[in-house]
């Protein structure tokens, strides 16, 4: 997935925009969008629309963000939205390996209620937004085999440790926020999951967008999270392999079959090692699956 839009889960009429967005997912959000007062609003919103749309071809993957396992909101999200199927849940201030083995339970008996299969319904995991999940991004790994990514908050990081901003004055993120997300991705390759860049929130930015989804993109995100429909397109093409690129890994791969056995390849006076064959590999993998 190289976009997954973040949808209010009790707006009709922005689920609906959703849908017409171009967005590889939707997640529709129980949490941060929806006011206290219309959580069971939202729920059913939620589950009318997986239901209505689960089944239609060539619809996005839909996943849903419910409350975070503190707030004693989680097992209400579930029993209402696990009966929609849903792709994927997307847990917010997960704290490691431990929060996702909680998820993994709590959701094995909700579709055991629903008489869906187990594990019928992934996780995906925000693994960065209080202070202790820093110390516990080590831990996903064999967390659960429903953990197909980890992506990484600033907002609710920057409240937790009280910092004024998590972004400098020209726009970039401070220390605390690049550690952050350096940890994420380091996370997301020992747990073998992709790993999925946060928000740009200045949505009417589209060159800070751009500049931000090609930096992740180069240090090893293969998506981004999006808040507004028009970042969309702009995610979607920094994340889409170039014919070049896919050309180049194709030789790459070549060079190396028809050497077997060697761990260096000279491709047009370039030389090229077990590494840039195993990242020629992913690029074709992610091409393939787009």
């Amino acid at each position: 997935m190289r976009s997954l839009l973040f949808v209010p889960g009790d707006s009709p009429r922005k689920l609906a925009k959703g849908l017409e967005s171009g967005a590889d997912a939707l997640i529709l959000d129980l949490e941060d969008s929806v006011a206290a007062d219309r959580k069971a609003e939202a729920r059913t919103t939620a589950l009318g629309f997986l239901k209505e749309v689960g089944t239609a071809a060539g619809r996005p993957r839909l996943l849903v963000r419910v409350n975070s396992l503190d707030t004693g909101l989680t097992d209400a999200d579930l029993d209402a939205i696990v009966a929609g199927r849903p792709d994927a849940i997307l847990l917010p201030k997960a704290e490691g390996g431990p929060s996702v083995v909680e998820l993994d339970t709590k959701l094995s008996a909700c579709e055991a209620a629903a008489g869906l299969p187990n594990r019928a319904i992934g996780i995906m995991a925000i693994a960065t937004e209080t202070a202790a999940a820093l110390f516990a991004a080590g831990t996903y790994v064999g967390a659960s085999p429903r953990l197909s990514a980890l992506t990484w908050g600033a907002e609710d990081l920057s409240a937790d440790i009280g910092a004024e901003t998590n972004r400098d004055a020209h726009g970039n993120f401070t220390g605390p926020y690049r550690l952050a997300r350096s940890l994420c991705v380091a996370a997301a390759a020992a747990a073998k999951v992709a790993a999925l860049d946060t928000v740009f929130v200045d949505f009417r930015n589209a060159d800070g967008l751009r500049r931000e989804a090609e930096e992740a993109r180069r240090d090893g995100f293969v998506g981004k999270l999006a808040i507004h429909p028009g970042q969309v397109a702009t995610i979607n093409e920094v994340f889409t392999p170039s014919p070049a690129e896919i050309a180049k890994a194709e030789a790459v791969i070549a060079a190396f079959a028809a050497a077997s056995g060697v761990g260096v390849v000279g491709i047009d006076g370039v030389m090229y090692d077990r590494p840039h064959l195993e990242r020629a590999k992913r690029l074709l993998a992610r091409a393939k699956g787009l």
